[in-house]
């Protein structure tokens, strides 16, 4: 199958290494020097979701990792669901390594889907670090009693769920909950996940999903208070293109093992394959760090090695186990590969998703 071929070498490296995976090393080159310097460090979202808690655990580690321990600052541009900051990005040029981008599965699908908005190109930037992430789905607790592994009881249930749009990364689990007969309105138009959350918490949506940074900050605690109980997690590719129970969660059954207890939903067909082939899209390869366009091989090679050294700290993987979850961190050629990745489906199951956006929530795409 075009789809299983696509992800089995990406995905055999990385369950082969577990949460870090390198590239070649780089040939020696002269290092950029940025002591007593800035690096802004943009994100397209606001600072209370997934991305902010990524981008705010690289920082300190990339400042002591780059040469001369510049300051990174971490710097929040939202709007149009990540769009607006990403148009932004295109237009800016290498100057001096100051300036570093984060992108996600919410850039990138409007990017695949020939989304009218975007003015961005990815073939344009230079990724230095490309980070796969999990998500979890979960519910309020009068609601979560209802859930025993399918969703069977929960279809006649109406769903209110803060989203930043269809088009978004959000398409995942609109598209799955539709698959499992729920019935989940969404309200368009929040500036991050972190919005969904809160949303939540004071009861004005009664389903969410988080990306695994912002659920292991956000929502565990909420988890703990009783406050929230989780339904299921996407899951993660094994060596063979199978999604398999994600490692941060391995007590919470998947998206897949919930769909095949489901009396509405098969794990076949046109819907399963347009959702499996965004939902690799969205998450094994789901955000990256860029240097803009024009960046010079020497600046490359300062940001490649800084993230190896920061990957081959001994406590990285306990650290990123604490905030990330556990999933590849990739730099150098398998960076590289995983932009590829993550910007690309196959023809059918696009046209499967555009058809979809349209009949459903009345989105055309040209």
């Amino acid at each position: 199958m075009r789809l299983i071929s696509r992800v089995r070498s990406l995905a055999a490296g990385a369950a082969a290494i577990g949460i870090c995976a390198f590239g070649a090393a780089s040939p020696a080159t002269a290092e950029l020097d940025f002591t007593g310097k800035t690096v802004d460090f943009v994100i397209p979202f606001a600072e209370s979701g997934g991305s902010a808690k990524w981008a705010n655990f690289y920082a300190p580690l990339l400042s002591e990792a780059l040469p001369g321990k510049p300051t990174v600052a971490v710097k929040y541009m939202p709007g149009a669901g990540s769009t607006k900051g990403a148009n932004w990005f295109q237009k800016q040029k290498y100057e001096d390594g100051l300036l570093i981008f984060g992108s996600s599965g919410s850039t990138q699908f409007p990017y695949m889907l020939d989304d009218p908005r975007v003015r961005y190109e990815y073939n344009d930037w230079n990724v230095v670090l490309a980070s796969g992430v999990g998500g979890v789905v979960y519910l309020p607790p009068e609601i979560a009693k209802k859930f025993d592994g399918d969703a069977d009881d929960l279809g006649d249930i109406n769903f209110i769920w803060g989203s930043q749009g269809a088009t978004r990364l959000d398409l995942v689990p609109l598209l799955a909950w539709e698959m499992l007969g729920m019935k989940v309105e969404p309200v368009f138009g929040i500036k991050g996940r972190g919005d969904g959350r809160l949303m939540f918490e004071r009861g004005e949506a009664n389903i969410d999903y988080q990306t695994s940074p912002a659920y292991l900050k956000a929502v565990v605690p909420l988890v703990e208070g009783g406050k929230a109980v989780p339904m299921m997690s996407w899951g993660v590719l094994d060596a063979n293109g199978d999604i398999v129970r994600d490692p941060t969660f391995p007590d919470m059954p998947t998206f897949k093992e919930v769909c095949e207890a489901t009396a509405a939903c098969q794990t076949s067909g046109d819907a399963w394959d347009a959702w499996k082939a965004f939902y690799i899209a969205g998450f094994p390869a789901q955000k990256m760090v860029f240097l803009p366009q024009g960046a010079p091989q020497e600046a490359m090679d300062t940001y490649q090695k800084a993230f190896e050294a920061i990957l081959a700290r001994p406590d990285f993987k306990e650290l990123a186990a604490a905030e990330l979850g556990i999933y590849p961190q990739l730099t150098g050629k398998q960076a590289v590969a995983t932009l590829k990745l993550g910007t690309q489906v196959p023809a059918k199951a696009k046209s499967f998703v555009k058809n979809w956006l349209t009949e459903r929530y009345g989105v055309k795409l040209q």
